[in-house]
């Protein structure tokens, strides 16, 4: 699932909302997420925590656990029918917290994922999953989207070029993700991260961490915990009852489409991280941005944005960056290039922060990318990147003779006939390799 929520009417907090608080907890290490969410018990009594082992699941096996910090509830194995993370939302994890919810009012709920879900996932399937024919906001409030990263593994997890069919913790048979997107994800899509443990190199590399995760996700709030010593009830203040999360709020591709930042432009070294932003009007040379695929990336942790090619000036490209690998696809049309009586598929924000940006000759079409890495140069990513862009005389010829430039490119974003209500919708097969 990679969908954007969209809140529900009724779903919004007010101070009379008496219904129960769910706080989710992803992360790809489970001894520092784990930790976490031990704290959070000891903190408080009442407090439940819902666990999935996801161990089996190719076998249609899942373990639920529920405790609280007396000890175990409930300890099951269900079958399920599909082995997939998805068929574990919609028939187990959702039932779940609606039945302790009923079950057990006045009780506040910690939903810890498993390490290879991302919370997006969740979130989409919140706003869209019924429960009992009703949605699960009904009867819980979601409070926050708290991802919890190790400080000991989370470079070398944001570096490796690792699968998850290669490590064998793949969540369904189909699931070819890399580690590193797996991570970036879990990162970009939370409102809270916390930075747990110490790193084998110092405190230079934790200050390098945390800066480096603050320029992944500059719109998340970070909190440092260095899981020696842990103040419990500190760190529930900090964690529950925030009223962080904004479902309104679309997944990383579509954010900049909707008029969101995509990421801060921080070309001075901090602790050695850069991060780039690139912005432009023209459309790029397929065959010249082709040519340095692998340069632009060769020194970043994480880029990630939408372009627009010349040679299919139709089409909004996504580009997303990490662990070695670039992925690129479809996020459907430009509005300039679609009729107004079609705009009424698109989402309304899209709508607002095209009209906002609008261009006589362009219309909503710009390049909007951002690089974040360690010891990049953004003076010459500029360069390379804006080498890339037509040139004035390539302008000129216009946009039917764009249209027969040499495209490396051709086929691998097909548009559909319709435009898709989400565009975060994103096909990245069939992209030429870097």
């Amino acid at each position: 699932m990679s969908s954007s929520p969209q809140a529900p009417p009724h779903a919004a907090p007010t101070d009379a909302d008496t219904r129960p608080s769910l706080t989710v907890l992803s992360g790809f290490w489970p001894a520092a997420t784990f930790a976490v969410a031990r704290t959070l018990l000891a903190a408080d009594e009442s407090l439940l925590l819902v666990r999935h082992d996801l161990a089996r699941i190719r076998d249609g096996v899942v373990r639920r656990v529920v405790r609280s910090a007396a000890g175990i509830v409930e300890d099951e194995r269900i079958a399920l029918r599909h082995g997939c993370v998805s068929c574990t939302l919609r028939e187990d994890v959702l039932p779940t917290i609606a039945r302790l919810a009923r079950t057990r009012p006045g009780r506040d709920l910690v939903l810890m994922l498993p390490e290879v879900v991302e919370p997006e996932a969740v979130a989409a399937a919140c706003a869209h999953c019924l429960v009992d024919g009703k949605p699960i906001t009904d009867l819980v409030r979601v409070d926050s989207y708290v991802t919890v990263l190790d400080a000991e593994h989370l470079l070398d997890g944001l570096a490796s070029t690792d699968d998850l069919t290669t490590l064998g913790i793949q969540a369904a048979e189909d699931d070819h993700r890399a580690l590193a997107d797996v991570v970036v994800r879990q990162v970009e899509y939370a409102d809270t991260l916390v930075l747990w443990g110490q790193s084998r190199d110092g405190a230079f590399d934790i200050s390098r961490l945390s800066v480096l995760l603050r320029r992944i996700a500059p719109w998340a709030t970070h909190l440092r915990v260095d899981g020696d010593l842990v103040d419990a009830g500190a760190l529930t203040r900090q964690l529950r009852h925030t009223r962080r999360h904004r479902p309104g709020t679309p997944g990383i591709l579509a954010r900049g489409l909707q008029g969101y930042a995509l990421g801060a432009h921080e070309p001075d070294p901090d602790c050695g991280v850069v991060s780039a932003v690139f912005r432009a009007r023209r459309p790029f040379h397929p065959q010249r941005l082709h040519d340095v695929l692998e340069d632009v990336n060769a020194e970043v942790i994480r880029s990630r944005g939408h372009l627009w090619l010349a040679s299919q000036p139709d089409t909004v490209v996504a580009w997303e960056f990490a662990g070695g690998g670039l992925a690129m696809g479809s996020l459907g049309h430009w509005l300039v290039s679609l009729p107004e009586d079609r705009w009424e598929h698109v989402d309304d924000q899209r709508r607002i922060a095209a009209a906002l940006d609008w261009d006589p000759y362009y219309g909503d079409r710009h390049q909007h990318l951002v690089f974040i890495g360690v010891d990049i140069d953004p003076v010459e990513l500029h360069r390379t990147l804006a080498g890339c862009l037509l040139t004035d005389a390539e302008l000129a010829d216009g946009e039917d003779a764009w249209r027969t430039y040499p495209d490396p490119f051709a086929g691998c974003f097909p548009l559909g006939a319709e435009e898709p209500t989400d565009t975060d919708d994103t096909d990245t097969e069939g992209a030429p390799p870097a």
